[in-house]
């Protein structure tokens, strides 16, 4: 009897929890269906009861091909979680990151350690202006022409990687070189210390390290609720303890290193900032110094890491702007050793074309930047005209508005003449619109500090390297790593796009390449 009677309890207690658990989800959902703020919006279905719809995606890695589908299906704003809006127009990508009634997200600092925040997570627009004004020294473009001699060996280095493939006929691929590169010059950059990427294999695990925090932080920032799983990070800190630690045990010891050498002795960060943050700034992991430190060694790898490789894919797709690019720099520098940062390296338009045009169609973040309103606004919002009720976390995607046809006529095309100036009227009113839409390093006071490294250190490895080389697309299949497959799902069936795997930054692999030495250019 008394087993009976306990297995009756015990069943009459999961019958009613199980009630309880149903009942709770059904009102959530008719909550989130029928009486939310946001119900008028479209959007899927799932999308608007779960943050696991936009979860999946993140998981994946192709968020953002969902989104531009989604635009596609939705028209300019849809609804991407329960609580969460997409918006796809040049007016709202001013109305929101060049808006001082809006905040970042509180989401961006869930990875933050004891309250030591980097400029990227600096939600405050006061602390976020101090730390940006003391990160923008050092990346500014009177800085960048003190570091580039600095620069410039670790592009010798690239370049005599790609000398060695020409005399030998091997193929190489673009993703690995410029990844090593765009480090090794962050590296210096930040530490003024050599980490040797393209000529050792020592510090490249490195990118497994940061490509890890990487897609933690975005996971964190789209599904805020797992930062809270209380096993969660044990997990995952036994899944990535041996790069995470090393990585730290690494970024420890050059930037000690550093602070015991004069302030002067090199052109990097520390150079700039060793007077303002003092001693303690540098004491350890925890450290201003070392958190601004961090964030410029992986934003500065990440940038021209997938910018470059996205341009040689395209070029060598389309051989009527390779040519016209090789006439430009060839008869610009009489000698590949006369090419610098400078008036003649500015003046080559079409190269800066070439380049925004890869931004455009492969961003190095194709990610949505999220926004809330400053909870101490109290008056009703409005984007690109639509009220967006106190709470609602927005943005723009960034990958979907580049290829949004409104701005950029047939959109999957490499076309660097959208940037340049016309004469035309027609030409002209489409170039500015262009420009109104174009967002790969954001706008406002947030957009990212390290666009004139970028450029810089982009325009000189391309130029450089279309002064002294020809290259065309490895033979058979390797020559079609990159592009998407014809007959792919999910937006991945376009041969001609470099594709991006996201995670706020991007996961990419290729082109592959063949070089050959240009007659007459040694």
């Amino acid at each position: 009897m008394t087993m009976l009677y306990s297995d009756t309890a015990t069943a009459t207690v999961a019958y009613y929890a199980t009630a309880a658990l149903f009942t709770a989800i059904t009102l959530i959902a008719s909550y989130r269906l029928f009486a939310h703020p946001l119900r008028a919006y479209p959007g899927p279905l799932a999308a608007k009861l779960t943050q696991f719809y936009t979860g999946r995606y993140v998981l994946i890695l192709r968020l953002h091909l969902v989104i531009w589908e989604l635009h596609r299906t939705y028209g300019p704003v849809i609804r991407l979680g329960p609580n969460a809006l997409v918006f796809n127009t040049a007016t709202a990508l001013r109305d929101i990151y060049q808006n001082d009634r809006i905040r970042k997200s509180p989401n961006y600092q869930l990875v933050v350690k004891n309250n030591v925040y980097s400029v990227f997570h600096a939600i405050d627009p006061e602390i976020h202006r101090q730390k940006r004004r003391m990160i923008g020294q050092v990346i500014s473009d009177r800085a960048m022409r003190s570091f580039e001699p600095v620069m410039a060996p670790e592009i010798d280095i690239f370049l005599k990687h790609i000398k060695q493939a020409s005399q030998s006929s091997t193929h190489v691929n673009l993703t690995p070189m410029a990844k090593f590169l765009s480090l090794d010059i962050a590296g210096q950059l930040t530490f003024g210390y050599g980490l040797n990427m393209q000529t050792s294999k020592s510090n490249r695990f490195m990118i497994q390290a940061i490509q890890a925090a990487n897609f933690m932080g975005n996971l964190f920032l789209h599904m805020p609720f797992f930062s809270k799983i209380k096993y969660l990070e044990p997990i995952t800190n036994r899944l990535f303890a041996d790069g995470r630690s090393n990585f730290l045990a690494l970024v420890d010891s050059i930037s000690k290193e550093r602070a015991a050498l004069d302030k002067n002795a090199k052109p990097d960060f520390y150079s700039y900032v060793a007077d303002e943050i003092g001693a303690k700034g540098m004491e350890n992991h925890e450290g201003v110094f070392w958190n601004e430190a961090l964030f410029l060694l992986t934003a500065g790898g990440d940038t021209v890491a997938t910018l470059l490789p996205a341009t040689f894919f395209y070029l060598v797709r389309n051989p009527r702007v390779y040519a016209k690019l090789v006439h430009e720099i060839r008869t610009t520098f009489a000698h590949g050793h006369e090419i610098q940062g400078g008036p003649q390296l500015a003046g080559c338009v079409y190269l800066r074309a070439c380049i925004d045009e890869a931004l455009r169609m492969s961003p190095p973040g194709p990610t949505t930047l999220w926004r809330v309103q400053d909870p101490n606004d109290k008056q009703p919002l409005f984007i690109d005209g639509h009220l967006v009720p106190r709470g609602t976390t927005f943005g723009v995607n960034i990958y979907s508005l580049h290829h949004n046809e409104d701005y950029f006529p047939s959109p999957f095309e490499y076309r660097p003449e959208r940037w340049l100036w016309s004469s035309n009227s027609i030409d002209e009113a489409a170039r500015k619109r262009a420009l109104e839409a174009f967002t790969a390093f954001g706008v406002g006071s947030r957009q990212c500090a390290g666009k004139p490294m970028a450029y810089l250190e982009a325009s000189l490895v391309l130029a450089k390297t279309i002064w002294y080389y020809d290259f065309e697309s490895a033979p058979g299949e390797l020559g079609q790593v990159g592009g998407g497959r014809v007959g792919a799902k999910h937006g991945r069936d376009r041969p001609d796009e470099f594709q991006l795997h996201d995670m706020f930054v991007s996961l990419h692999d290729g082109p592959y390449l063949v070089f050959r030495s240009r007659r007459g250019a040694e």
